[in-house]
C-alpha cells in the first residue's frame, strides 16, 4: 500500500513525538517549543547527503562543516539576524548546541571559521542542491495543481557595478569642436547611404525558448543594482539590491528559487523558472501577475503541457473621454479569475520568508552568498510547511 505525502508527513510527526523528543530531552535536557522546531527541521532536511566528512583526514583536524550547516539553518529557523548573535545564542543555549553538534561551549568555533564555512556552502551551492533533494523525496510523486510565479525585492548592503551605458559614458573624452572650413569652390557631392532593411532581434524572451537552462541563467546579469516598482497607490518605489523569484505549489511550499539583479523584468524569469520546476514536479497551472503577459510565455507553458493564467495587462494609449472610443479591458474567463485566487499564496509566502525566517536582514555582500542566505530561509521555511501538512 502506497502512502500519501500526508500520510507519510503524519507517521514523521508521530515519530518525533513519541521516538526523537523524549530521547533528546534525556540527553540535552527540557526542549522548548523553538528547540522542537529546529530538532524537527535538522530531521526533515538531508543535509548529511551532501557535507563530507572530515573525520581520518590527514593534517589538522578542520572543524565540523556539518553542525555549521546545521547552526546556520537554526538561525534561519530562529530569525537570528547576524552570525555573532547565533554564537552567543549557542553559547547560552545547551539544547540548540546539542542539536547542532557541540557538547561543550568550548567546542564552538570561532566567528572567522563560520565566515569561512559560508563562503564554502555558498561556493558550491549547499542549500540550493539540499532543497532540490527535499523537494524529489516529497513532492515528485504528487500531483500539483497551481504553481504561483512573482519575484520581491532584496534589499543589499553593498554598492552598485556600472552599467554598460555608464562605463562608455565614463570612458568616453570630450571630442575637440571642428573648425568651419570654406566651401569655396569646392562641389558638394552628396553621399548615398545604402539603406538596408534589417530584422529587428529578438527579445530575451524569444531567445530563451531555443536555449538550455543553464544558457538561459548564464544569460540573466545577478550583481547588485537598482531596482523599481509600482506600490499599491501607484507610485514608483526604488531599492539597492537584488530580487528573489520563486515558484510556489499548493500549500506554500517553494520549488524552485531563482536570484537576479534588481533591474531584471519579471518576465525575463518566468521561462527559466517553469523549465526548472517542471522537472523537479508534476503541475497543472502556472498562475502569474500582468508583468508576465507574453505570448512566448504562454507558448511555452503550452508546449511543457501546462496552462498559464496570466492577468491581462490593461491597454496602453491615450485614454478618451468617449465611451465609445474607450478600449475595452480585457477579462479573465470566471473560471480562470477562480482559479487566479490562488496566486496570493506566493504572497504569503515572501511575508513569511522576510518576517521569519530572516530574508530581511541580509549581512553578506555577493550574488553567491546572498544566495546562499536566503536559501537557508527558503529550507526552513519549506520544512515548516511540510509539518503542517501534518496536522
Amino acid at each position: 500500500m502506497q502512502l500519501t505525502l500526508r500520510q507519510k508527513i503524519t507517521q514523521f510527526a508521530h515519530m518525533l513525538q513519541t521516538e526523537l523528543f523524549p530521547v533528546l530531552e534525556e540527553t540535552a535536557g527540557a526542549l522548548s517549543k523553538e528547540h522542537k522546531r529546529v530538532a524537527s527541521t535538522l530531521a526533515l532536511i538531508p543535509m548529511h547527503r551532501f557535507i563530507a566528512c572530515a573525520n581520518g583526514w590527514n593534517g589538522r583536524p578542520s572543524k565540523d562543516r556539518y553542525a555549521i550547516a546545521c547552526a546556520f539553518l537554526a538561525k534561519s529557523v530562529l530569525n537570528i539576524a547576524t552570525t555573532r548573535s547565533l554564537i552567543g545564542r549557542l553559547e547560552g543555549d545547551v539544547q540548540l548546541r546539542r542539536l547542532c553538534g557541540w557538547k561543550r561551549e568550548w567546542d564552538l568555533p570561532h566567528e572567522s571559521t563560520f565566515s569561512r564555512a559560508f563562503a564554502e556552502f555558498s561556493q558550491m551551492d549547499l542549500p540550493r542542491f539540499v532543497h532540490e533533494a527535499l523537494i524529489a523525496d516529497t513532492q515528485k510523486e504528487r500531483i500539483i495543481g497551481h504553481i504561483a510565479r512573482d519575484s520581491t525585492a532584496i534589499y543589499a548592503r553593498e554598492r552598485c557595478l556600472q552599467t554598460p551605458s555608464q562605463k562608455r559614458a565614463s570612458q568616453s573624452q570630450p571630442k575637440a569642436k571642428k573648425t568651419r572650413r570654406s566651401t569655396k569652390g569646392k562641389k558638394l557631392k552628396k553621399r548615398r547611404r545604402n539603406v538596408r532593411e534589417t530584422k529587428p532581434a529578438r527579445t530575451r524572451i524569444e531567445r530563451q525558448r531555443t536555449m538550455s537552462v543553464d544558457a538561459m541563467l548564464r544569460e540573466i546579469p545577478q550583481e547588485c543594482s537598482i531596482g523599481a516598482k509600482k506600490n499599491s497607490r501607484g507610485h514608483e518605489e526604488y531599492w539597492r539590491g537584488f530580487k528573489l523569484h520563486l515558484d510556489v505549489a499548493d500549500g506554500q511550499i517553494p520549488i524552485t528559487a531563482l536570484l537576479t539583479s534588481a533591474n531584471v523584468h519579471d518576465s525575463q524569469m518566468a521561462i527559466p523558472l517553469a523549465s526548472i520546476s517542471s522537472k523537479r514536479v508534476s503541475y497543472c497551472y502556472e498562475l502569474m501577475d500582468s508583468a508576465y503577459d507574453a505570448s512566448a510565455i504562454r507558448e511555452h507553458s503550452r508546449e511543457l503541457g501546462h496552462k498559464a493564467i496570466i492577468d491581462p495587462k490593461a491597454p496602453g494609449g491615450p485614454k478618451s473621454a468617449l465611451p465609445m472610443r474607450q478600449k475595452p479591458v480585457p477579462q479573465l474567463a470566471p473560471a480562470e479569475s477562480i482559479r487566479f485566487r490562488e496566486r496570493t499564496m506566493v504572497e504569503r509566502v515572501y511575508s513569511r520568508l522576510k518576517d521569519e525566517f530572516g530574508a530581511s536582514s541580509v549581512r553578506v555582500r555577493g550574488p553567491k552568498k546572498v544566495m546562499t542566505h536566503l536559501m537557508f530561509g527558503v529550507l526552513a521555511l519549506t520544512a515548516d510547511q511540510l509539518l503542517k501538512l501534518a496536522g
